[in-house]
């Protein structure tokens, strides 16, 4: 049944009214018994609403709404999957290589699909400059709640990432997981998200740190990593460019190119780190959580940048260096043979004279002296 009602009036001197008990039907996915009386409450200003009560896409109304905290940067996960779908289609046609040709096709394919990936996932990252905490913190404005949690913090290229996990992760009736990002790309507005996050009244340790890259804020993070971010990422894009001609280059009879170009992609990864580091060296705000400080260290990004441009530093100069030193076996490990400069000179058309059909210019005096031998 929808509706249960049972009348009654009231007693004690509280007057006349009707006291409606109200159960909601499973089919309207709002699971709850509740009452309501009219003795105290005009019936007008207290409407009831027949149908589906569910509102924001299923939830409840009138009710805080949950946090999900966020997950895995989209455009991350687009790169590694395309890579990831890139290196699997080459290990399925292996098996048609032959020879030992094969596993000089196989390490040149992963290494190289390892620095291409790398240097088009760190542009996406947020774990250039972390730092982590655990602590006993306010919660949030307007209340002297407190929580245990762990917060991080994850400055990348394109912006910070701050998270908040409670420990427990319910605490105070609600689920304590926080994933916030806030962005100063070109074309996004850093004030415009924080001033949104106030609004949505996210927790105090979430604003406090996202009021710390604030371009208003006085310790001038917003300006100095924005700068570094974007100069990071130009740089890494140039070294990606050079990356896809090292690998144009080594396909051809022309290794010695090859090789320059992934030095220079190696110089540009460097330029990359050159540039956040000089920034993230500068010494931040001291960041006060409770009664613990945050400390900050370079990430896992930061790391493997630094390993990719040390690794085509060493692969562009072993490249150069066989080239001038060994080319025969540079050319057998980059599988190009001799076989194009034989193929080229066996296209070239054989002429073959016959004494018999050539002019009388180009035929052979006859000798002035005839020996003849009697034996």
């Amino acid at each position: 049944m929808l509706w249960e009602y049972t009348e009654e009036r009231c007693r004690e001197g509280r007057g006349e009214g009707d006291h409606i008990k109200i159960s909601f039907s499973p089919n309207l996915r709002l699971l709850a018994v509740g009452q309501v009386d009219f003795c105290h409450s005009d019936p007008l200003i207290f409407p009831l609403v027949i149908g589906n009560m569910t509102l924001f896409n299923g939830e409840l109304p009138f009710y805080p709404r949950p946090h999900f905290a966020a997950g895995i940067s989209v455009p991350l996960l687009v790169v590694i999957v395309v890579f990831l779908a890139l290196a699997a289609s080459f290990l399925l046609i292996l098996p048609g290589i032959r020879g030992h040709s094969r596993w000089y096709w196989c390490v040149r394919i992963l290494i190289s699909l390892f620095i291409g990936a790398e240097i088009v996932a760190v542009n996406f990252s947020g774990e250039w400059y972390v730092g982590r905490v655990r602590a006993n913190t306010s919660y949030k404005a307007f209340t002297s709640a407190q929580v245990d949690a762990d917060i991080g913090m994850q400055v990348g290229l394109e912006g910070v990432n701050i998270t908040l996990r409670g420990v427990p992760v319910y605490q105070l009736n609600e689920t304590i997981n926080y994933n916030e990002k806030f962005s100063w790309r070109f074309g996004d507005k850093y004030e415009e998200e924080y001033e949104e996050a106030l609004q949505r009244g996210l927790p105090n340790p979430v604003l406090y740190l996202a009021e710390k890259f604030t371009p208003a804020s006085p310790c001038g993070l917003y300006r100095q990593y924005r700068l570094a971010g974007h100069y990071a990422s130009a740089t890494l894009w140039v070294a990606f460019c050079f990356w896809l001609l090292s690998n144009a280059l080594l396909s051809m009879p022309v290794p010695l190119y090859g090789g320059l170009s992934l030095l220079f992609a190696g110089a540009f990864v460097f330029f990359a780190i050159f540039s956040f580091v000089s920034i993230s060296s500068v010494p931040l705000c001291p960041i006060h959580l409770g009664s613990k400080l945050l400390t900050t260290h370079y990430g896992v990004a930061f790391w493997i940048t630094l390993a990719t441009g040390i690794l085509c530093l060493l692969l562009g100069g072993m490249v150069v260096c066989l080239h001038y030193t060994k080319p025969s076996a540079l050319r057998t490990f980059l599988d190009l043979s001799d076989d194009h400069v034989v193929q080229a000179k066996s296209e070239i058309p054989h002429f073959y004279s016959n004494p018999l059909h050539l002019s009388p210019k180009c035929k052979q005096a006859t000798p002035d002296i005839q020996l003849t031998v009697h034996l």
